[in-house]
């Protein structure tokens, strides 16, 4: 019999009550399904220009989001800029002691974010969310995840 997997779960900052960012009931329903991990998306929203084409500021952005989510970074973060005409920007990779980090940066339509983070340790995605939109100043942000089995 094939596991059954949690349903995706996508909130818009703008809707989120308070008492969803608690991660409690999350962090409960990711024991119960003896859950292997868990796949945070966040999509950040008319982000600062400056900051999102700024290699030096994703690096202190990824740092102080592992520490903050509680992750052990597994060496530096790769931060490479390359595309050209509309698909143009920055992108990142970090690994963690749990699994990884990325991001890439729409520097030339929207001065989005595009954020993944997956591991097999919990961390709250409620908490990543909120930093990285105070991080590069995001009008908004939309957070889908899922538990993976």
């Amino acid at each position: 019999m094939e596991p059954q997997l949690a349903p995706r779960h996508t909130f818009d900052s703008t809707t989120l009550e308070a008492h969803q960012r608690d991660d409690s009931a999350l962090r409960e329903e990711y024991a119960a399904r003896e859950a292997w991990g868990l796949l945070a998306s966040i999509d950040l929203h008319a982000c600062d220009p400056e900051l999102i084409r700024n290699p030096e500021a994703i690096r202190e952005f990824i740092h102080t989001l592992c520490a903050r989510i509680d992750m052990v970074r597994h060496g530096e973060c790769h931060i490479e800029r390359f595309g050209d005409g509309t698909l143009e920007g920055y992108s990142v990779f970090q690994f963690i002691e749990t699994s990884c980090v990325s991001a890439h940066f729409d520097e030339k339509l929207t001065n989005a974010t595009y954020l993944d983070i997956f591991s097999c340790k919990y961390f709250n995605p409620f908490e990543a969310s909120e930093y990285a939109k105070e991080f590069f100043k995001a009008a908004d942000y939309t957070l889908s995840y899922t538990l993976r089995k």
